[in-house]
């Protein structure tokens, strides 16, 4: 894993830009905190960070081709190719030659054999650019369910690209502005594809390729998802989930590197943990890791979202499979450490945080990266199979919305933003920026012919969250754990799982009357029974009374200065909000609004960016 910059510019010489792209690729050190490189062409620039995972010594970048001297290719690359050994192998009988064992090559190689449709052959999470010197073109190419994150923001002379937005906006061609689309998408929850947020930047959408020529720049999917009749049987679908799933974990688990996982003690996590367990016994097993709050299982109150605490389950597992594990146990001074929540924005670049969710995530993934570069999550399970609550409860599926925007319990989410002034929230009008986005989201939805009724509406339901939902718990994944120099991988992203279960049919994913029920029956052979019928409990959050204290006495502190975000919010309503009885600003409600005016005034000052509204 590592962090990717370039400059394409068809009418300056780059090669006298060395300091520009320095700086661009100075901004990607936490991503990859092992090497750096650069290559300079007359209209092409590339920087790397790397992330050392596969081959460490041979795997440095760029990486370039080249034929009787002559650079042909070079390629900046980011991620992993979990089939690159067969890649390799078909690569080497159709007489290319390898200098290292790294996937990077492999990708390298493999656009030389086959051109730009090599990408239909990849599996894997990756975000690269080519830069043909041939053709004197650029490929931006992204994995197709959007694992690893790649912007891109034209120029009147090329492109600029990054990673992430912070090594484009160092650029002085790039401006720091936010118009209003988008203040729009930081406060929707809606994640729109391609939206960069910041004027004139974009984001290579999930399976898209983006090429950038002398003429001008063009875009093209190689991968969406189709709909198809599924013929198997249930008894077929179940035993094909299963082993879709030991082939992905056994293929994830390769790494010159230490690796661990995430165990929540939840289905997902769990399932990935027992499975990599059982594909390292011959190794000695697996470590896994999970977070906890001080004093969070003795003094848990259940709501609507969460009915138990984790950590019962998550020891349960950990006798079960005997993983080596650690409980990484946070407090509420950690979670509003000024440092550490300046490290969170800065790893997001925007203020699109969920709170301690966020916090709490980077200390977990800070504490992992002490013992392990590398770590499997079971993260987007809940997407695949259906396990949000909200995909079993009538009304929000029928509610002519993205569902977790209309959940009970989910108000925090629909409510953000309301704690800006009117004048602003009417020019905003964020509801019918939902209702626009919500609307072209089911434009895309594929169909099967005769499909009607509940399968039809449950379709639908799945590709928003495939195409939305998911890109935001993946976006803040990656950050959060970039931040640190950790690799985290996603099994249940792999292309061909979610292909195979987008199009089972809904009464298979709940035929024994619960969420994830292929899921479930896959892997309930290697998982405790306690965990087997657990109930889907989402990622936890303090409710510790001194992390509300704090929060509150900062969002004072806020209001009373010269702030950033004076001129945004309305004062009463905050003040209501501050008025309420200790309790009653939970996460569902008026504790995201606080959380937010805290993130967007440190952002508007950290960054200097500048509103456009």
């Amino acid at each position: 894993m590592c962090g990717i910059s370039g400059w394409v510019d068809y009418g300056r010489d780059l090669r006298g830009e060395r300091e520009t792209v320095q700086a661009m690729t100075d901004t990607m050190v936490c991503r990859g905190p092992d090497a750096e490189g650069m290559w300079l062409a007359p209209h092409a620039a590339f920087g790397h960070r790397r992330l050392a995972i596969i081959d460490i010594e041979g795997g440095r970048q760029p990486m370039v081709a080249d034929a009787g001297g002559d650079d042909v290719a070079a390629l900046t690359y980011s991620g992993e190719v979990y089939n690159f050994r067969e890649l390799r192998a078909e690569l080497t009988r159709r007489g290319r030659r390898f200098r290292t064992q790294s996937d990077t090559e492999v990708v390298l190689e493999a656009y030389l054999e086959w051109g730009e449709d090599f990408v239909s052959r990849l599996n894997g999470m990756y975000a690269f650019a080519i830069w043909d010197a041939r053709r004197e073109e650029l490929l931006l190419v992204r994995d197709r369910m959007g694992i690893k994150p790649l912007y891109y923001y034209p120029t009147r002379g090329g492109v600029l690209f990054g990673s992430e937005p912070k090594a484009i906006l160092v650029n002085p061609l790039a401006e720091r502005v936010i118009d209003a689309d988008g203040l729009r998408e930081i406060l929707a929850f809606v994640k729109t594809p391609e939206n960069g947020v910041f004027r004139g930047m974009h984001e290579v959408r999930p399976g898209q390729v983006v090429k950038v020529r002398r003429e001008g720049l063009s875009k093209r999917r190689y991968w969406q998802l189709e709909a198809r009749e599924h013929t198997d049987d249930l008894q077929t679908t179940i035993r094909t989930v299963r082993e879709l799933l030991d082939d992905i974990i056994e293929r994830q688990l390769i790494s010159d590197v230490p690796l661990c996982t995430l165990l929540s003690g939840g289905l997902d996590s769990s399932a990935v943990t027992a499975l990599a367990a059982r594909a390292l016994a011959d190794e000695g097993g697996v470590r896994s890791f999970s977070v906890d709050f001080a004093g969070y299982s003795e003094n848990f109150q259940a709501d609507d979202m969460r009915d138990t605490p984790d950590t019962p389950y998550v020891h349960d597992v950990v006798r079960h499979v005997g993983s080596d594990h650690t409980d990484i146990v946070l407090d509420s001074a950690d979670l509003m450490d000024p440092a550490v929540r300046a490290a969170v924005l800065r790893a997001r670049d925007l203020p699109l945080g969920i709170g301690d969710m966020d916090t709490s995530l980077y200390l977990l993934f800070k504490a992992i990266r002490g013992h392990s570069t590398v770590a499997l999550s079971g993260e987007s399970a809940d997407e695949v199979f259906g396990g949000y609550r909200w995909f079993h409860d009538p009304e929000a599926v029928n509610s002519g919305t993205f569902p977790w925007l209309a959940m009970r319990g989910q108000a925090g989410l629909s409510t953000r933003g309301e704690f800006l002034n009117e004048e602003l929230l009417r020019k905003l009008d964020i509801p019918a920026y939902r209702a626009d986005s919500y609307q072209r989201a089911l434009a895309e939805v594929p169909r099967v012919p005769g499909e009607t009724g509940l399968q039809q509406r449950m379709r639908e339901i799945s590709y928003l969250h495939l195409t939305r939902f998911v890109q935001i718990l993946l976006d803040r994944k990656d950050r959060m754990s970039m931040a640190v120099g950790l690799e985290v991988r996603v099994p249940f992203c792999d292309h061909r799982l979610v292909e195979y279960v987008f199009n089972a049919p809904w009464a298979m994913k709940t035929f024994d009357g619960h969420e994830k029920s292929l899921l479930r029956a896959a892997t309930a052979d290697v998982l405790p029974r306690s965990v087997v019928e657990r109930r889907k409990v989402p990622y936890p959050s303090t409710q510790d009374p001194a992390y509300e204290r704090a929060l509150r006495a900062e969002v004072t502190r806020v209001l009373a200065g010269d702030s950033a975000i004076g001129c945004l919010v309305d004062a009463d309503k905050v003040r209501t909000m501050l008025d309420q009885p200790m309790g009653a600003v939970s996460l569902q409600g008026a504790r995201t609004s606080l959380e937010g005016i805290l993130q967007i005034n440190a952002w508007l000052g950290d960054y200097d960016v500048r509103l456009a509204i």
